[in-house]
């Protein structure tokens, strides 16, 4: 299991009595993890890392006191907080009241492994798999935990000094562009791990192999012969600027089903 709790999470109310809310215990037990909050330092960290702003939905899956959901409501973002235990839920819809941020964000007591996650633009938890299947361009933002072989795209340090869980790692859900594509003059094969890409160019019966290739949401860039190429992917196409050290020229390729 690589689920872990970012920003307190998943105690159970037998776990934790209402008066206790606003002081839980370090270290405790939970329904999948132990319970480990964020510094508030980090949580500001980790919005920054993964830039958020008011265009955003931001969701928390194991949203614990709420603060990341509602400072990122702070920042005029809208959020949603999903989190096991009933009575922190019950808090931090009263914190959010207390902030003035109420009327943009929402508490649910629920599984996180069954939350719907179509909404979000930027998240703050732990399924790769899941993630893989977001839209493009999502972030996702933890508090040190990694995601096994997808390694992260930015890291970012709490501002202030710390000891321990003290980094907010992002990811960038990148766009599938495993397959072959066709060029007026020739064909890209692209192979893809996460957000990076190898593979084969062939132009003009030459074939080179891709170095440097990366995406980043929907952006692909990488390296073939002595040109660089970087394009959008939309749908079943690739429009971009590939340049030398001569030259530069718009670059097309469609994905083939052949």
């Amino acid at each position: 299991m690589l689920l872990m709790s970012w920003t307190g999470n998943l105690l159970t109310a037998q776990e934790i009595q209402p008066v206790e809310i606003n002081r839980p215990i370090y270290g405790q037990d939970g329904k999948d993890v132990t319970w480990i909050p964020t510094p508030q330092p980090l949580i500001e960290a980790m919005l920054t890392a993964a830039d958020v702003t008011a265009d955003d939905f931001v969701i928390d899956l194991g949203s614990g006191d709420g603060r990341a959901v509602i400072t990122a409501a702070k920042r005029g973002a809208r959020g949603r907080g999903i989190e096991y235990n009933h009575d922190l839920v019950e808090y931090s819809k009263r914190l959010a009241e207390a902030e003035g941020v109420a009327d943009r964000v929402e508490f649910f007591e629920g599984d996180i492994f069954e939350a719907d996650l179509s909404g979000a633009t930027s998240l703050n938890v732990r399924l790769a798999p899941v993630f893989m299947e977001l839209n493009p361009g999502t972030r996702i933002v933890s508090n040190s935990f990694g995601m096994g072989e997808w390694v992260p795209d930015d890291t970012a340090r709490s501002a202030r000094p710390c000891r321990s869980y003290c980094d907010a790692l992002l990811w960038i859900v990148p766009a599938k562009v495993e397959g072959i594509w066709q060029f007026p003059e020739g064909e890209l094969v692209l192979h893809q791990k996460y957000q990076m890409v190898t593979g084969s160019l062939t132009r003009a019966g030459r074939t080179t192999n891709l170095y440097n290739g990366k995406l980043r949401g929907d952006l692909i860039t990488f390296n073939a012969g002595f040109r660089e190429y970087a394009g959008r992917i939309s749908g079943d196409q690739i429009e971009g600027i590939s340049k030398s050290v001569q030259n530069q020229s718009v670059w097309r390729a469609f994905r083939s089903y052949q």
